[in-house]
Order: C-alpha cells, then sequence, then structure tokens
C-alpha cells in the first residue's frame, strides 16, 4: 500500500529554497510513499468575517480535502526574522477551520526547511513546535533535516542539486514514512 504525504512549501518566491526542496522530496519518496504537492498561493489573509460570509475559500477546501486523504504532513518551511512565516502559518490557520481541525488530530508530521543562512531553519521549526501541538498532530521527532547555505546547493530555478543534501533527504523522508 503507498502512503500519501502533502507536503507544503511556506514560499510564494517562484525560485523558492524551499520549494526546491519540495520537489526533492517527491522525486526520492521511498517506494510506497508519494508526496502530494500543495499550494498555499491561493489562500487569502485570515479574515473571519469573509469566513462568516462566504464559508472557506475554495483553496483552503482543496488543501483541507488533500489533507484527509494524507497519511502524514510535510512541512518546507522557511524561516523569516527567526520564526514561522506568516503566510505559511496563515494557511495552517485557514486549514484548521471548520472541519480542518479534526483533520489535524492525530496526523504524522515531519517539519523540514532550507535557508540561506548558516543555522539552516532550527529556528523556524522550534517555533512549529507550539502550533503543531495545539492542533493534537503527531510531531515526528525521529529526524531532522535543516539545509543551510542553501544558495550553493540549489540553481537559479530553486531546483535541488546538491547529492549530499538529496542523499540527506531521503534517508529523512524513509523514517518519516516508516513511521506511518
Amino acid at each position: 500500500m503507498t502512503r500519501t504525504i502533502l507536503g507544503l512549501s511556506g514560499s510564494l518566491r517562484r525560485a523558492s529554497f524551499n520549494s526546491g526542496l519540495l520537489r526533492a522530496a517527491a522525486e526520492v519518496a521511498p517506494d510506497g510513499a508519494r508526496i502530494q504537492i500543495g499550494s498555499i498561493a491561493e489562500v487569502p489573509l485570515y479574515h473571519g468575517d469573509l469566513e462568516a460570509a462566504e464559508g472557506l475559500p475554495p483553496a483552503v477546501v482543496t488543501l483541507q480535502a488533500q489533507l484527509a486523504a494524507a497519511d502524514g504532513l510535510l512541512l518546507v518551511t522557511p524561516e523569516y526574522n527567526n520564526g514561522v512565516p506568516g503566510v505559511f502559518k496563515n494557511a495552517i490557520d485557514w486549514m484548521s477551520r471548520g472541519e480542518g481541525l479534526a483533520m489535524f488530530v492525530g496526523k504524522p508530521v515531519a517539519v523540514i526547511g532550507a535557508s540561506p543562512g548558516g543555522f539552516g531553519t532550527v529556528l523556524a521549526q522550534d517555533h512549529w513546535l507550539p502550533v503543531l501541538r495545539t492542533l493534537k498532530t503527531r510531531p515526528w521527532f525521529s529526524g531532522r533535516l535543516m539545509v543551510s547555505r542553501a544558495g550553493g546547493l540549489f540553481d537559479a530555478d530553486g531546483d535541488l542539486t546538491d547529492d549530499k543534501t538529496r542523499a540527506a533527504l531521503r534517508g529523512f523522508l524513509a523514517g518519516f514514512a516508516a513511521s506511518l
């Protein structure tokens, strides 16, 4: 049986290192697992009045359906000002609305990320923990992947070109997939 992992990148930039890391994850997913790449690009800023008047936006409904069908969730997070990117947190907040909250409960979640800095995304990954706890997910702590100095590991299109990083990603995903 193939396990499905919903992968979300927290960056909207065309040549994003994190979107490239997510694409690479889909390429190196282990046998028996596949990464379905979702998109947060069309998720509007959360607005309670909008939700009350119109319900959930179509992009959020799509993400909720993808999450409901997935066996696990892979968050590929940039680190902005030593924390979680607002656009990414906003998408997760929208996804937890309505029936969405129940879709997070008990869901295995792994967090990875890439950054041009020397510390990778260690602080952003740690900042996700209170959110994941509040959503009652099941964070996977048996592996950690923080890609630092990403500018030398990705090409101008944001594609991962470094074999060592690709191998580390492959090993990380094998561990996460085995835990599902």
